[in-house]
């Protein structure tokens, strides 16, 4: 964990989410400081998914409080979410697979030569030269901006997700099951990105079913099940198989 790890980044408070008669978060209060790492752990079904889509803006909580440094925020949509800096990376990546990767770097904040902000000539040096660099610094070693996204492998995909999100001076990561269907060579570069990511200050909720990698990259770990926070708990304090009983 890094200096910053006492400084609170997001608090929320009392969550509250009804689909119909569905409760399915109840009550749920989650607090991550500054450049920590939280595993959220649970079964399908267990509340984690939602609490996720409220915290990037694709639900909106019904009951309960949200504080981003410090500050009390409504999270209408994704677009209010990401002017915050939080990022969502997905298990099936968003990316745009016929796009190239300086595209997909930038794809709706894309950087304009003059013009209109809606209608300007994108410039294109800026995004081929500066996408390259950002993907340098995660350690990722492709050779042309101009590649499809589609030519990439899983796990480098997930680097120029990372890198977008690093480019952009993200405050927060949300990573949601990054390593499925990766190798193992990949996945351990995925964990590699996140605690670097840690390292810079940047924060990371870490969604995966995998407890040996939510025990390897989290710094406290966040349980749920049936809607409610069931453990909330420093690494230190616990084993993998004490998780597995604790989520089975």
């Amino acid at each position: 964990m890094t200096n910053n790890s006492n400084i609170e980044l997001l608090k929320c408070s009392q969550l509250n989410k009804w689909y119909g008669n569905l409760h399915a978060l109840k009550d749920v209060d989650l607090t991550i400081n500054k450049g920590e790492v939280i595993g959220l752990i649970g079964d399908n079904g267990a509340g984690k998914s939602t609490l996720i889509k409220i915290i990037c803006g694709v639900h909106n909580l019904d009951k309960g409080e949200i504080f981003f440094e410090g500050n009390k925020i409504k999270i209408k949509n994704p677009k209010t979410a990401m002017n915050l800096g939080i990022e969502t990376i997905h298990q099936y990546n968003t990316m745009f697979q016929e796009m190239s990767i300086a595209r997909n770097v930038f794809i709706g904040r894309e950087p304009k030569k003059f013009g209109l902000k809606s209608l300007g000539i994108l410039d294109e040096e800026k995004m081929n030269t500066e996408s390259m660099q950002a993907i340098k610094e995660v350690g990722l070693d492709l050779r042309s901006p101009h590649i499809p996204v589609k030519e990439l492998s899983g796990g480098e995909r997930q680097g120029v997700s990372i890198a977008r999100s690093m480019y952009f001076k993200s405050k927060m990561l949300i990573l949601d099951e990054p390593t499925n269907h990766l190798s193992v060579k990949e996945t351990l570069k995925v964990l590699e990105y996140v605690k670097s990511l840690s390292s810079m200050g940047i924060s990371s909720i870490f969604i995966s079913h995998n407890l040996y990698h939510i025990h390897e990259i989290a710094d406290r770990i966040v349980g749920m099940a049936r809607g409610e926070k069931v453990c909330d708990m420093n690494k230190s304090e616990t084993t993998v198989n004490e998780l597995i009983k604790l989520i089975g």
